[in-house]
């Protein structure tokens, strides 16, 4: 049987509300250190160190978050997850290449996010280059029938 595969609009809802979410992760992660060092210390990172810095704290957010469950915390929210394109889970060497290649689609105007409405199963650009894609989650309760004896029927 065939995975279904969820719309782009699901997709891009659930993208939607990852930024939401990642605006507490950067709060806490990354504002509240830098706040912390430039009152107390007063030290100011230079620019390029503030953007690594939000570089690898995003990147390992995202690669934790792929690599146990295939789910952030929004895609939990809108039921998707993060497969290979063979049904399996991830290696890490496709979730780094995903984490890459989505700054450029996602920063290039969204060109990444565009090509999904011509890719045949749907997928963004950044999907597809590192051999992984989102689909449905399924549920537990839908690969075990339900027993009825259990709830006292």
């Amino acid at each position: 049987m065939a995975e279904e595969l969820p719309g782009i609009r699901r997709r891009l809802a659930s993208l939607l509300y990852e930024c939401l979410l990642l605006l507490g992760v950067l709060a806490a992660l990354f504002l509240l250190p830098n706040l912390i060092l430039g009152l107390a210390a007063g030290i100011t990172l230079p620019g390029a160190m503030l953007v690594l810095h939000i570089f690898l704290l995003l990147g390992g957010y995202f690669l934790w978050y792929w690599h146990h469950g295939g789910q952030t915390l929004a895609m939990q929210t809108w039921k998707l997850q993060l497969q290979s394109a063979h049904g399996l889970k991830p290696t890490w060497r496709q979730l780094a290449l995903r984490y890459l290649l989505a700054w450029p689609s996602l920063l290039l105007y969204g060109a990444g996010l565009i090509w999904a409405l011509f890719d045949r199963d749907r997928q963004f650009l950044h999907d597809r280059l590192a051999g992984t894609r989102i689909v449905f989650k399924r549920s537990s309760a839908s690969l075990h029938p339900p027993d009825h004896r259990r709830c006292g029927q």
